[in-house]
């Protein structure tokens, strides 16, 4: 859009760009110029300061406020107004003209902007398409207090060096924690993110995959080749299944990490890298250390930092929304229509103990999203194994023997009444047992405690569990 009340400037710009492919449209004042743009939306506004009524410096800041969502602004000055249009940019312009000028400039002003605009383009898709790809992850979604510890523990350790072990079932997303923390890390998130998962792996090859080879170094070795440590230098190495490493590549680790060097297979040269770790583990390493298995040495380096993720069926609050997000992911992935996931799905989703965690709850979902026939989905559409499932407490009390909650649209305030009636049922079954309760409900003791005293429970049932804990104990 080409804004100026005088029509020969307005035709000379026309006439140097319309060869050019651009979609060129004029305006005589800002007022005309705003009506335009509600209707036509352009990328890109000429806009010359001296303007009849409202002047074209003022309109300047009227489009930088219009959150971001206004064209790119090259402002025209007339000669000897350099103070203007230093004005200009600092008032969000993005570049600026002076009057005369050659034809030359104004096409290569034009050309750069819209450089910049094809730029920023690329970058919100990019980022959309990362969205996209953390919100189909799923793991860091919830607002449970488990998860809201482990984010707060990424925001305090992701911009340093230290290294940090990862700790949780298979499929609660430890993986997804090591991008997260190496996204966040501003020296390091323009660097590669190397993941190698030690137990895909014969024991005999990881240490060729980790430092590298020459030509020759052992059968098979027809080049020189760098290793995941090369790989990732300047940048973050996320070693999976750290548990299942062989005693001879724990040292060889060890020796990295204190040295931050390296030598290839077949090599005498020591290679110097900059890499963060980040591991992780299912198993429970302190037996394996007990056990001759693990180094002690290794893993007091590993853990400077340890973050825990808690299996989905001790945060079954963040299930619907785990839900939610995964049907749109799906929906989209796959160019699904969105189906509204059935009450009954939802309830027999949050009972379910879900051994596969957030991964299993992913699959689960695509499944259904795909097999689905129905406008929404259906108890039909999940696998037998979880819509076969049944609670004991949820199979004893119907909603019409008091589960039945009021639907308020306050998601939060339904969720913790639910939540509420449904272990106080639970703990009428245990007869107040809060101890059998949690083997029920799939949480540990002192969780299910926390989450009484949260609901408003823990002065009624707390006390009788501790009685009966001292009573077995006794």
């Amino acid at each position: 859009m080409i804004v100026d009340d005088e029509e020969a400037a307005r035709y000379g710009m026309r006439r140097a760009l319309s060869t050019f492919g651009y979609n060129i449209t004029e305006a005589e004042s800002a007022e005309a110029a705003r009506a335009l743009i509600r209707q036509q939306q352009p990328d890109l506004m000429l806009l010359d300061v001296n303007l009849p009524g409202m002047s074209g410096l003022d309109f300047l800041r009227e489009l930088t406020d219009s959150n971001g969502t206004g064209p790119l602004v090259i402002i025209v000055t007339a000669h000897g107004s350099e103070r203007m249009a230093v004005e200009a940019v600092k008032a969000g312009a993005h570049d600026y003209l002076s009057k005369p000028f050659e034809l030359d400039d104004l096409r290569l002003v034009i050309k750069n902007a819209a450089e910049t605009l094809q730029l920023r383009r690329e970058n919100s898709s990019l980022w959309r398409r990362i969205e996209v790809e953390r919100t189909q992850r799923g793991s860091l979604i919830g607002n449970s207090n488990s998860m809201q510890r482990v984010r707060a523990m990424i925001e305090k350790v992701a911009d340093t060096d230290a290294t940090v072990l990862v700790r949780g079932e298979s499929g609660t997303g430890k993986e997804l924690i090591a991008r997260e923390l190496h996204d966040r890390n501003a020296t390091r998130c323009t660097s590669a993110f190397v993941a190698v998962n030690c137990a895909a792996l014969p024991s005999e090859l990881i240490e060729s995959e980790l430092f590298g080879h020459e030509k020759g170094a052992f059968t098979g070795a027809a080049a020189r080749r760098q290793g995941k440590f090369e790989q990732a230098d300047g940048g973050t190495l996320f070693l999976d299944e750290i548990g299942d490493m062989s005693a001879n590549v724990q040292a060889k680790l060890l020796r990295a990490l204190e040295e931050r060097r390296i030598e290839r297979l077949g090599c005498n040269d020591s290679i110097p890298v900059d890499v963060r770790i980040v591991s992780a583990t299912h198993q429970p390493l302190e037996e394996e250390i007990a056990d001759g298995k693990f180094r002690a040495d290794l893993f007091y380096r590993l853990r400077v930092v340890t973050i825990d993720i808690p299996p989905l069926r001790e945060r079954r609050e963040d299930i619907p929304i785990l839900v939610e997000a995964f049907a749109r992911g799906a929906a989209e992935r796959y160019n699904l229509p969105l189906r509204p996931v059935s009450q009954s799905v939802l309830r027999r989703l949050v009972e379910y103990d879900w051994p596969g965690n957030v991964r299993e709850l992913k699959n689960t979902i695509e499944r259904a999203a795909i097999m689905a026939e129905g406008s929404e989905l259906g108890l039909r559409d999940l696998p037998d194994e979880i819509s076969a499932s049944q609670n004991p407490i949820a199979s004893s009390a119907t909603e019409e023997e008091g589960l039945r909650i009021p639907f308020t649209a306050d998601f939060r305030a339904d969720r913790r009444e639910f939540e509420r009636r449904y272990i106080s049922r639970c703990l009428e079954h245990t007869q107040g047992n809060v101890t059998r309760a949690a083997e029920i409900l799939g949480m540990h003791r002192q969780s299910l405690q926390h989450k009484l005293r949260q609901l408003g429970l823990g002065r009624r049932y707390v006390s009788v569990s501790a009685d009966l804990q001292d009573i077995s104990d006794n």
